[in-house]
């Protein structure tokens, strides 16, 4: 027989934590799916990260956030949101991927995973954007050398590394890869160090390209790859590099294919916004919800966790609101 629930919410990271805590709150049956680990976003991040934020700004439930230094490390942020589920005991699936979601009728979605089938009245959408990375679409991008994540510096050191971007993540990656003894080379779009890397970051960055430890092409950009080597466009001609590993640190965009899958509203344009009301979060699906930084499409840098959290409280609002209507 096939299992019931108020609520289903697909994601397991912070703001679908935050979405059951809230359906709990108020007496909903609800289910998390999610496709991999406990915030698996979170988890996938490179060890050693800072987050920008404070602490009390990525809580969650009301439970504090309690860290050895002003700015929490991805542990501190994995071990914090795996207590929040623990502590409200939250009920949650990992690696059971969504495959499918669709209406029986006008008041029941069916959802099918790679487990089990469920029923459901709500549907809440917290899937993130870090599933896909955007690629360079270059000749050689496919090759094993070619990282669009990035984890552990060491696994770098004595290497000749192309980091290609000049975001935080590409700037941390940089300059961690550059202490573990890789020979470091930037390669940025822009004539300049992305405007919103970390503040404690950006003259340690500096300092390092202006003391010649960091290579760095601006106005540039990767246009192939090879075992042996990268091209690179520079503003005045081409150039060969001796390269072992690429990290094409470019960004990160939702799984389009699956939000369209849903039903859900694409805007054409960019930033590719997927349709939902901005005060209740419901998509163009009725009692189908969007929840977290999916919510900006392309614009990765419109929600984050810091304020999209109140995407749960506004969503079990609109729903406790038509269930006593």
């Amino acid at each position: 027989m096939e299992k019931k629930f108020d609520i289903i919410i697909i994601g397991g990271g912070p703001i679908g934590l935050a979405s059951a805590i809230e359906a709990k709150k108020a007496g909903l049956s609800y289910i998390i799916l999610e496709k991999g680990c406990l915030v698996n976003s979170l988890y996938n991040y490179p060890v050693n990260m800072t987050f920008f934020s404070t602490s009390e700004k990525l809580e969650i439930g009301n439970v504090p956030f309690v860290t050895t230094s002003p700015k929490p490390k991805r542990a501190e942020a994995l071990e914090y949101y795996r207590r929040i589920q623990t502590t409200f005991d939250l009920k949650i699936h990992l690696f059971e991927e969504v495959l499918s979601v669709e209406k029986e009728n006008t008041e029941v979605f069916s959802v099918i995973t790679t487990k089990s089938s469920y029923k459901t009245t709500h549907v809440i959408v917290a899937t993130g954007f870090y599933d896909i990375p955007i690629l360079l679409d270059i000749p050689g991008e496919n090759l094993p050398k070619v990282k669009h994540y990035y984890n552990d510096p060491h696994y770098y050191s004595g290497q000749h590394v192309v980091v290609v971007g000049s975001s935080n993540s590409s700037i941390d990656a940089a300059l961690e890869t550059y202490r573990k003894g890789a020979r470091v080379t930037l390669v940025i779009r822009g004539a300049e160090i992305s405007p919103r890397v970390k503040y404690w970051v950006r003259p340690d960055i500096e300092n390092r390209i202006a003391n010649g430890e960091i290579n760095v092409f601006y106005n540039s950009q990767l246009t192939r790859i090879s075992e042996a080597d990268v091209e690179i466009q520079t503003p005045t001609n081409k150039i060969h590099l001796k390269n072992d590993f690429v990290l094409a640190l470019t960004g990160y965009r939702p799984n389009f294919t699956f939000l369209k899958k849903l039903g859900i509203a694409i805007s054409e344009e960019t930033p590719c916004i997927p349709n939902h009301d901005p005060n209740t979060m419901e998509t163009n699906i009725k009692n189908m919800y969007l929840a977290g930084v999916v919510c900006g499409g392309l614009n990765t840098h419109l929600w984050f966790i810091e304020n999209s959290r109140v995407h749960a409280n506004m969503i079990i609002a609109d729903i406790i609101e038509k269930l006593g209507a």
